[in-house]
């Protein structure tokens, strides 16, 4: 048959479809990325049809080798692809057929794109997941080695976006780093869901030939077979759960990108970033505009677009496979592109970024940050507390009007408020003591921040561990079965 007309249902069918019908159903242009693993899915399928002899092992040989010549064209980027074909999946099963003749149509034997296909995505998933840790884990060790150089450099924490208490940048960093932990510990667990094989489940049903699942497991590298073929086939939780952990990074990304743009500015000038990471403007020739930043942050709403598009697209299905289904793969592999480039180019100008130590210090002197310290303070003397927030609330206003700090009270103004205020609260007042003084586990002190920086460091290691782990795992089950020949049952 014509390879221009050919599909791989065409038995059923009098006529050929519309082209129009052919358009409309095709994947190949999103899909194709897939061919390498749809090379080493069909690979471990027909290794397993030889050694349990469903086809000879002549058969099986030939399949093989026919299909490593074909990883060899996708490696050196000149697999030939025919545009008329629905996916990448029909494109290399009628090349390997054209290339060794009978012995290629033989290879779908016990198997259905149902489970060729998400056995593929499966494969990529594992990818994309050990690169996005990757990725976060570049970003994580950036924000650690800055929080290390920066437990001294104190600038005003804010809620409401107004001053609050004075803290260091080493600790808002940190608050970074663990927001960004939580999301590397989700990608981690996810991916012992994602590495379950659905090969072998066939259309829906499992399949009547003596297939050997836990063996095509094994050599992918998965950690064991699903259980149950009609949730093989149509199971796309794995999808929606690396993009929520996905969505949850962006969000995070665009907090800290938040940050970095105000605080970047005139108003704030509490920090430059580096020109290798900023852009400038086409008619006002000052402008120093932190547009990396601001293009991280926006695009996290596509991130959580693909989230909302792939729950809505599964919330309507039945069981087992539907068509709709194909849409899971722009949203991934829309998400995973974006991702995995702002994580890096966070990194980068984390990394490079310049902070105005004393434009911060002097920030901290504005709105009475050390308010809640004499109120502490009040309470250590024995004023309940809630009285003490009261006495330094008016002594608060009082500055207001006056146009004072805190610290620029006469020792008798204070006292006017409360008696039990006496000289040694100048020593409490100061920003640095403020900060100091803050030695609860988890606190702004430069005395306990190391704490969360040695947990950190543990943390970077056991992620590294995993990820060399499965690539290593991985890798090692792909080598073996693009080298070896068919075992013998």
């Amino acid at each position: 048959m014509n390879g221009e007309k050919r599909t791989l249902w065409s038995g059923r069918f009098s006529e050929a479809a519309a082209e129009s019908t052919l358009a409309f159903t095709s994947s190949l242009t999103v899909d194709r990325r897939l061919a390498r693993y749809d090379v080493l899915g069909s690979m471990a399928h027909a290794r397993m049809l030889g050694r349990q002899g469903i086809i000879s092992s002549e058969d099986s040989e030939t399949i093989q080798q026919g299909l490593r010549e074909i990883m060899a064209m996708i490696e050196e980027d000149r697999l030939p692809v025919q545009e008329r074909l629905e996916d990448i999946h029909s494109n290399i099963e009628f090349l390997l057929t054209d290339m060794i003749g009978e012995a290629g149509a033989r290879l779908h034997t016990a198997r259905s794109r149902n489970d060729q296909v998400v056995t593929d995505l499966r494969m990529f998933m594992r990818d994309a997941t050990l690169d996005t840790m990757e990725a976060l884990r570049s970003l994580q060790r950036a924000i650690m080695d800055r929080a290390s150089d920066s437990l001294d450099i104190i600038l005003p924490g804010f809620t409401h976006v107004q001053h609050a208490q004075p803290v260091t940048v080493g600790h808002w960093l940190m608050a970074h780093f663990f927001r960004l932990q939580r999301d590397s510990e989700r990608l981690m667990d996810s991916y012992r869901r994602v590495n379950i094989s659905p090969l072998g489940s066939a259309a829906l049903a499992g399949t009547t030939y003596r297939i050997d699942r836990l063996y095509t497991s094994s050599l992918l590298g998965f950690e064991a077979p699903c259980p149950n073929s009609i949730d093989g086939v149509s199971d796309r939780d794995f999808v929606a759960e690396y993009l929520f952990a996905a969505a949850l990074i962006a969000v995070h990304l665009s907090s800290l990108c938040e940050e970095l743009v105000y605080w970047s500015s005139s108003e704030f000038g509490f920090l430059v970033m580096a020109d290798a990471y900023s852009t400038g403007s086409s008619i006002m020739p000052q402008k120093k505009n932190p547009d990396v930043a601001e293009l991280v942050r926006g695009r996290t709403g596509a991130a959580i677009g693909d989230l909302v598009n792939v729950l809505s697209t599964m919330k309507g299905l039945p069981t087992a496979y539907n068509r709709d289904l194909q849409e899971d793969k722009p949203a991934v592999f829309s998400t995973y592109d974006r991702l995995v480039p702002c994580l890096n180019m966070a990194a980068a100008m984390v990394a490079t970024m310049v902070f105005n130590k004393e434009r911060m210090l002097a920030a901290c002197r504005e709105g009475f940050l050390n308010a809640t310290d004499l109120a502490d303070y009040l309470a250590m003397r024995g004023l309940p507390f809630r009285r003490a927030h009261e006495v330094v609330g008016a002594a608060v206003r009082h500055a207001i009007e006056l146009g004072k700090r805190l610290e620029e009270l006469e020792l008798d103004e204070l006292r006017g408020f409360c008696d039990l205020i006496e000289e040694d609260v100048y020593s409490v007042l100061p920003m640095e003591r403020c900060v100091a003084r803050r030695t609860s586990i988890g606190g702004t002190s430069p005395e306990v921040t190391p704490m969360q920086l040695s947990q950190a460091m543990s943390v970077l290691r056991r992620q590294g561990d995993f990820i060399d782990r499965e690539r290593s795992r991985t890798e090692k089950a792909f080598r073996s079965l693009m080298e070896q020949g068919p075992s013998q049952g």
